[in-house]
Order: structure tokens, then C-alpha cells, then sequence
């Protein structure tokens, strides 16, 4: 078995850390004085930020200091904090998807990168909903992404939320130096739930992906000859007709979506379908699929969901089993060794969504695995060899969400130009 190591345990209850980030990383090239020492923890439910000194080989990983909920609230009014990045600044900008009364409210917070006290917010205007975000100084850009309002996604997917406009469908465009909404690009029907956004690692490229959820499509954006930012839909997960289940079509679910360091692969995870796809992303307006994987999800054989009708599978995928354990729920976070050789997989996706869609993993806890991935000519096949299983945990079964490396991955680092354009406010 792979072992726990160590455990750090946050002072409160209910706070949910879901994704997370450093205090400095590629875009503070050029600077000694900048080290990847504290981690930034977001608490999507307790609008609470805790920053995690990681420690060194002599000291382990502590609290350092926290950002507490009146913080967010008097200073920014915002709440429902999620993504980090650190800047070239040697600060921090965190968005976040919500007021404290949990309505819908995109917006920026910005942290001193030394004592992490709030500074405030960084857009001149709040958004309509807010998730992720990628910067590019190199374009003057931000794109950031939209999930809902906290009032909707904190009590649960419920369909209607979504026809009554409670999650969002736009990429929002900002200018990096004026900091102000230049463009919402509507992504439609075929665009809702637009969560993870990655640019191309290539600091002078100007395009990237963005994964949506319940729509199950992944968006190329881009600047267009004119010099305006589109999109344009370049894949698309067909949805499955079951019995058995919340409804009788059943999405793919894409909630995490990731490119590796050489721009040549794109990674995402169907959290209910249960796979993970691997494209050849070399001709970027056409993604060629050259790996994939089921690891367990909502329609593996012998269990209550019956398909009816799917377009890409013959039968229902085999449930997966690794050191003798069954794989519970979906694959949902990934992450992506810098060799590209190693997928990390963790299945807790939001635990009150867990609740509705997997409620195996309250009572039994989520668990981490890997791929091992051909990154020559494509090809996932998982490791048979390792399995953490955060059910066995002393206070309880624990859902695992996001895996960071300490030297730096492929979704936290934003990579500069040498070009004498530096990364400023």
C-alpha cells in the first residue's frame, strides 16, 4: 500500500479547500527572492483562505496564517473563493464566485504575497459568475470561466437552477493592465458550466481550452485576425440514454481538463461517464483522441444505471479494481507529471455533489491513483501498483480533490516571455 505521511488538519469544519495555489511560481522569474514555500487554500464553502507553510525536510507543514470570511467580505466583498495564482508582483489574486449573501458575483481578490493580508479587489467591475481564470501579460489578457452562484452549487445540482440562469455560459475577457471586461464571449447552449481554462504553456501563443460541464464540450479560444478573443466548439461528448438514474440522458460530466507542459496533449476527466481522454492537440482546431480509460463512474455493469442508447460504447464499461479495491465514483481532478509520463486521478469533485451523485464516498472515502501515459504516440493505461485510499483515514473517510507539486505542475504555472515585458499590475 502507499502510506499517508503526514496529515495537517485545518481549524475548521465545513470550510471544503477545493482548488489551491502558490505564493510564487514561473511568473516570478528573475526573482531570488521569491521561493514556492507557502501553499494558498481557498475554502469554496467557508469564504476562508488558509495559507500552508509546506515546511522543509526538517520541518513539516504548518499553518502560517489565515484569511478569515470578514476579510473577503468588508475588504472585497466577495466570498466563495477558488483559483490562485501567484504574480511577478509577488502577490496574489484569487477569484472568487459569490457575495457573502451566496449570490452570483465574479471578482478578483488580491493578497499581499508576504503577509497575505487583503489589498482588495482587482477588477473594476464585478462580474456576472466567476471559477477559474488563466492570465497572459504577454497578450494583456485574463480569461476567467463561470460555475454558478454559491446559493445554487453549495445546495446541490438541481436542473432548474439552471434554467433559471443561476450558472453561466461566457468566458469573460479582461484587460490585464486596465483590468476591466472587454468582452463576454457566449459559448450557448453547448457551453454551459464552463469550469477549467488553460492557455497553451506557450507564453506567445494565443490560444487555449476551456472544458464545459454539462454540456460535456471543450472549447478552443483564441485572438482572431482582427484582434478580438473567440471560441469555437472542437469537442464534443455525446451524452448516454439510461434508466436508473436523476434523469434519463446522462452527461459526461467534464470537470477537469489539463495541457501538458509541451502544449502537445490535452487531459480531461468525464467524472459520471467514469473516463479519461487523451488528445493529440497538434493540429489545434481538430483534437485527435488517441487515449482513454474507464475508471468506474455512474454506468459500469451490475450496477443500478441500465444504458439504452450510447453512441461511442458497445456495452457497459467493467467496474475497475486496483490492489484488490474497486474504484469508487469518477475520475475528477488530474494532474500531470512535468515528464508527462504519470496522470494523477482524485474523485471528490464538491462534497455535496458527491453526496447526490456518489454518495459511496462519504461513507467510504475517495481515493487517488495513476495513469501511466504514453506521451510519444499516445496511450493511458492505469498503474496497477498504486492506490491511496482516503477512506482508511484515522478521523474518518476524507474526499480528495486537487494534487500540486512542490516543484510546479501544469495547471498552476503561467510561463512569461523574455521579451522585456514584465508581469505588472
Amino acid at each position: 500500500w502507499i502510506s499517508v505521511i503526514h496529515r495537517l488538519y485545518m481549524p475548521n469544519k465545513g470550510d471544503e479547500l477545493h482548488h489551491s495555489g502558490w505564493n510564487a511560481c514561473s511568473s516570478c522569474f528573475g526573482d531570488p527572492s521569491k521561493s514556492r514555500n507557502r501553499l494558498i487554500l481557498p475554502c469554496i464553502n467557508g469564504d476562508r483562505v488558509y495559507v500552508v507553510d509546506v515546511g522543509t525536510n526538517e520541518r513539516e507543514p504548518r499553518l502560517f496564517t489565515s484569511v478569515e470570511p470578514w476579510q473577503l467580505h468588508n475588504k472585497a466583498n466577495l466570498g466563495a473563493p477558488h483559483t490562485t495564482h501567484c504574480l511577478g508582483s509577488g502577490e496574489v489574486l484569487i477569484s472568487c464566485m459569490g457575495d457573502e449573501n451566496e449570490e452570483g458575483k465574479g471578482g478578483f481578490v488580491l493578497l499581499d504575497g508576504q503577509s497575505f493580508i487583503v489589498k482588495g479587489t482587482w477588477e473594476r467591475k464585478p462580474l456576472e459568475f466567476g471559477y477559474d481564470y488563466w492570465y497572459q501579460p504577454y497578450h494583456n489578457v485574463l480569461i476567467s470561466t463561470e460555475w454558478g452562484a454559491p446559493k445554487a452549487f453549495r445546495s446541490g445540482f438541481n436542473p432548474q437552477h439552471v434554467a433559471d440562469g443561476l450558472y453561466g455560459h461566457h468566458l469573460n475577457v479582461m484587460d490585464w493592465t486596465t483590468h476591466e471586461l472587454i468582452k463576454r464571449i457566449d459559448l450557448g447552449p453547448d457551453g454551459k458550466l464552463p469550469l477549467e481554462i488553460r492557455f497553451l504553456h506557450d507564453p506567445t501563443a494565443t490560444e487555449g481550452y476551456v472544458g464545459c460541464a454539462l454540456s460535456s464540450t471543450v472549447f478552443r479560444f483564441f485572438r482572431a485576425p482582427n484582434g478580438q478573443w473567440e471560441a469555437e466548439k472542437v469537442i464534443s461528448i455525446p451524452p448516454k440514454k439510461v434508466t436508473g438514474w436523476a434523469m434519463d440522458t446522462m452527461p459526461g460530466l467534464i470537470t477537469d481538463i489539463l495541457i501538458s507542459l509541451d502544449d502537445r496533449y490535452l487531459y480531461f476527466s468525464n467524472w459520471l461517464h467514469g473516463d479519461i481522454r487523451q488528445y493529440d492537440i497538434t493540429d489545434r482546431r481538430n483534437p485527435k483522441l488517441v487515449g482513454q480509460v474507464f475508471l468506474g463512474g455512474s454506468v459500469c455493469k451490475g450496477g443500478s444505471v441500465k444504458v439504452t442508447s450510447d453512441p461511442e460504447l458497445k456495452s457497459q464499461p467493467d467496474p475497475v479494481y486496483v490492489k484488490g479495491q474497486r474504484l469508487r465514483g469518477g475520475p475528477q481532478m488530474i494532474q500531470l507529471s512535468l515528464d508527462g509520463k504519470r496522470l494523477y486521478v482524485t474523485t471528490s469533485l464538491f462534497a455535496k455533489w458527491d453526496d447526490q451523485f456518489y454518495p459511496e464516498l462519504a461513507k467510504e472515502g475517495c481515493q487517488m491513483y495513476i495513469l501511466d501515459v504514453n506521451n510519444v504516440t499516445g496511450g493511458l493505461s492505469l498503474n496497477p501498483n498504486f492506490l491511496v485510499d482516503f477512506g482508511k483515514e484515522p478521523q474518518g473517510p476524507m474526499l480528495a480533490h486537487e494534487v500540486r507539486y512542490p516543484g510546479g505542475d501544469c495547471s498552476s504555472d503561467i510561463w512569461l516571455a523574455h521579451t522585456g515585458v514584465k508581469n505588472k499590475m
